[in-house]
């Protein structure tokens, strides 16, 4: 194969830039000329889009050696899956420049939310050769009409940062639509389609290909590159722990720490988790070194597309000193400039932390440079956990979603509003992806019948007749009922994002209905880096003027809060057992000491095989603090759990309070725990029961309800620019629940309602795993006389829910001297 014309040429090319192809990119290239599929794993900056879109032009140039530098308007040939509208940008601007240098007169196209109308009906007249699109838009593109049409030279599909899209509704999109694809491939009787994913490191990559490919396939590889890349990680360590602000000041208070490492550094991202920790950082910085005004910017997704793009060029050209982001700049974006990452606070994955750690040293043998900056003491330990995680190579799992019955009526909705399609035909093709490979014929006929006359509890409303049956054939021929499917294609469901502009015009970003309806005209709050006074709401939009206010609101926006993985969870566990030992040498833990040694002194601080219980009795009432180590979510239903359990044996009522380390149950009125009853609290015996008692899982269900009655298209969120107010969808979301539940209990969305409620939002699954655990472990119960370090962080999350930010100051200050 190294003698082919396509491998001459790129090898040449590669040369003549003193390049050449690491082993892993030509292993990918050797085995997609021999016309397999597969995944390619390799770390970040080393080349992973290079050895399947070189893969592919060296095909071309094999099968067009004369001409291959002549031959334009081919069509279609390959069709690259993104997850980010940045990456699709950034990715081909670098297949742009490689086609440039080979004299190779092919197109290179972008299809997502950003693209415009006019680019759209310029590929539709003539598709390039290579379109990088969303999961969304190739699911737009399949609900026109003669579609087919479009893939009829279609070779390839590449799924870029799969393991991103894998175990979410979006990543079932893609499922869904490979399995079209390559239907329409073996109906036209063209060669097998090319399936390619290309994946960073996740704890179950041959899952991963299975879920990508659909089917088992004997033929396909996993193309690994035997490359380390060497990541630098330091932490930014307060002078005196014992000043060090406890929780709830989002790391702010060590700027000036992280200033100078912003100063000597080329270009730096700053990742926050959540976008209103991005806004305040911004104006925190520029507060501090307004020096740095002009030369730092922020990165979410609710500003401005225009604002985006500007700060992804800044990026490549280094004319940006630093960007404050969320996970909107995370995936394989190639920002050469920025040398240096600073993590705020805890990225809760291992997997997560490698992502943003690889933003920094893009490029083939450079050391990426990240810091970590913690927003409260114990966090330091999840640093010295991260450090033992990437030695060890514990990268998170991400687990395939199975059955998205909401995803797949969506899908359908797309077919019936193109050519319409037959089911049989379709049928085939869905049970050959791996969500869809256990769906029962009952359950296909029945998704069949509510497209088509609404089910047992809708079948009196036309609306919900969307698709016509003409015996196995079924389309839709309402025009209205098209456009307003067109509208709200994707997965992607949050609260109503209301435009906010100025009264003089000019567009800045978006924010979530329920933050605007909190706000008074005069009311001031920072949107896009700018302090902005609302003036009123029209026409769903938020007219707002500029500020010279010094103090604003920060908008905060739904789903701000991740939870700790279990991989993360298990070696912190292991971690914090390390924390009073002699021999660490771990800076984290070194400083930390005094913290540990307070903690030990007035309470215990748990080994790896030990639960830790406090029972601290304040003037707030009894207390019961657990430390599991498992994470907010599963933390909250333990908690739930705990709470029922107790309550059996004597009435008695509880507030409860949570963070990633443990969790707090508070009553008026001794608990009754003790050393020989303990365990039975954690027992998995009538698990399933008490759940059910302890959660309101109608209420969770409900909840799931929403987002899946959406999806589904059971619901119509409104046109563009005059969107359903939030508290209608949430309330013709539960009617239909209410009508399914009392007259058609069987309707599959309500059944997925409630497993979607146990295994996402109840975390079922890892709750199981760590009842387990504990109960193989030694369960120590101490009662302190005060609060104690571990608790205190627990106790300040509880207070922050009813306080505002300046009572909460306050009430800190009078706690301190409690421990």
């Amino acid at each position: 194969m190294k003698n082919t014309r396509g491998w001459q040429v790129i090898t040449d090319w590669l040369a003549a830039r003193e390049r050449q192809p690491f082993v892993f990119q030509e292993e990918a290239w050797k085995h997609y000329l021999q016309g397999r599929s597969g995944l390619v794993n390799a770390p970040t900056g080393y080349g992973k889009t290079f050895s399947l879109f070189l893969a592919v032009v060296i095909d071309w140039i094999n099968r067009h050696p004369e001409n291959y530098r002549q031959k334009t308007k081919n069509g279609l040939q390959m069709l690259w899956i993104t997850p980010l509208r940045a990456l699709a940008k950034d990715i081909a601007r670098a297949m742009e420049e490689v086609l440039q240098e080979l004299d190779m007169p092919w197109q290179v196209g972008i299809r997502s939310g950003d693209t415009s109308t006019a680019t759209r009906q310029q590929q539709k007249r003539q598709m390039p050769e290579i379109l990088l699109i969303t999961p969304e838009s190739l699911h737009l593109l399949m609900g026109q009409k003669e579609y087919p049409k479009v893939f009829t030279h279609l070779t390839t599909v590449v799924a870029d940062e799969w393991h991103e899209l894998l175990g979410s509704k979006r990543g079932v999109m893609v499922e869904l639509g490979l399995s079209r694809l390559r239907g329409l491939a073996r109906k036209a009787g063209r060669p097998p389609l090319k399936v390619w994913g290309i994946s960073a490191t996740i704890g179950n990559l041959e899952e991963a290909m299975d879920v990508l490919l659909g089917r088992p396939d004997p033929q396909a590889v996993i193309v690994r590159a035997r490359l380390d890349k060497q990541i630098a990680l330091q932490s930014i360590l307060p002078d005196e722990i014992e000043k060090y602000p406890w929780a709830g000041h989002l790391g702010t208070k060590l700027l000036y720490k992280a200033l100078p490492i912003i100063m000597d550094s080329q270009t730096t991202l700053i990742f926050t988790n959540v976008r209103s920790q991005t806004e305040i950082w911004y104006q925190e910085i520029l507060r501090q070194c307004p020096e740095l005004a002009g030369a730092i910017a922020l990165h979410h997704g609710s500003i401005d597309m225009e604002l985006r793009i500007w700060v992804e060029e800044a990026l490549h050209t280094g004319v940006l000193k630093a960007v404050v982001c969320t996970s909107s700049l995370d995936l394989g974006v190639d920002f050469r400039p920025v040398d240096t990452v600073i993590q705020v606070g805890s990225p809760k994955g291992v997997a997560r932390f490698l992502q943003r750690a690889g933003r920094s040293g893009h490029q083939p043998g450079a050391v990426s440079k990240i810091w970590f900056l913690p927003t409260h003491s114990l966090e330091l330990v999840e640093a010295a956990a991260l450090k033992a995680a990437m030695k060890e190579q514990l990268v998170e799992s991400r687990m395939p979603v199975i059955l998205a019955f909401d995803v797949l009526l969506q899908y359908l909705m797309t077919l019936g509003i193109s050519d319409g399609f037959y089911a049989p035909e379709i049928w085939e093709e869905i049970t050959a992806t791996f969500c869809f490979r256990e769906i029962t014929p009952d359950e296909w006929a029945w998704i069949l019948s509510f497209l088509s006359t609404g089910g047992e509890a809708l079948y009196s409303y036309d609306e919900f007749k969307k698709l016509e049956r003409e015996n196995d054939f079924f389309i839709c021929r309402s025009r209205m009922m098209a456009m307003r499917h067109r509208l709200h294609i994707g997965t992607i469901v949050s609260d109503a994002m209301l435009k906010v502009k100025f009264m003089s015009g000019g567009y800045i970003g978006m924010i979530e209905e329920w933050f605007v309806a909190r706000l008074q005209p005069g009311d001031t709050f920072s949107l896009g880096g700018r302090i902005l006074e609302f003036a009123m709401i029209k026409d769903m939009t938020v007219l707002v003027r500029k500020s010279n206010a010094k103090r604003a609101i920060v908008p905060s926006w739904m789903g701000g809060r991740l939870p700790l993985s279990a991989n993360l969870g298990k070696v912190l566990r292991r971690t914090f057992s390390q924390a009073l030992s002699a021999h660490t040498r771990e800076p984290e833990l070194l400083i930390l000491r005094p913290l540990f040694e307070l903690q030990e002194r007035l309470s215990h601080v748990p080994k790896e095989h030990e639960l830790l219980v406090e029972k601290i009795t304040t003037k707030d009432g009894h207390h019961l603090f657990v430390y599991p180590f498992e994470g907010r979510l599963v933390h909250e239903v333990m908690a739930a759990l705990l709470a029922y359990r107790i309550s059996k044996r004597q009435p008695i009522t509880f507030s409860m309070a949570m963070n990633d380390y443990g969790f707090e149950l508070l009553s008026d009125q001794p608990i009754p725990v003790t050393d020989e009853d303990v365990y039975d609290l954690f027992s998995l015996n009538n698990l399933g029961t008490d759940l059910q008692a302890s959660v309101n899982a109608t209420e969770m269900a409900r909840r799931k309800f929403r987002d899946i009655a959406v999806i589904a298209g059971l619901i119509f969120q409104g046109y563009p620019g005059k969107h359903k107010a939030s508290r209608h969808l949430q309330s013709s979301a539960s009617l239909l629940f209410n009508v399914f539940k009392d007259y058609d209990p069987q309707n599959l969305l309500l059944k997925q309602a409630y497993n979607e409620a146990f295994f996402y939002q109840m975390e079922e699954a890892r709750l199981r795993e760590s009842l387990e655990r504990i109960n193989k472990s030694h369960i120590i119960i101490t009662e302190p006389e005060s609060l104690t370090p571990f608790c205190f962080p627990i106790k300040v999350d509880s207070l922050r829910e009813n306080l505002t930010s300046e009572k909460l100051e306050d009430r800190i200050k009078k706690m301190r001297p409690q421990i």
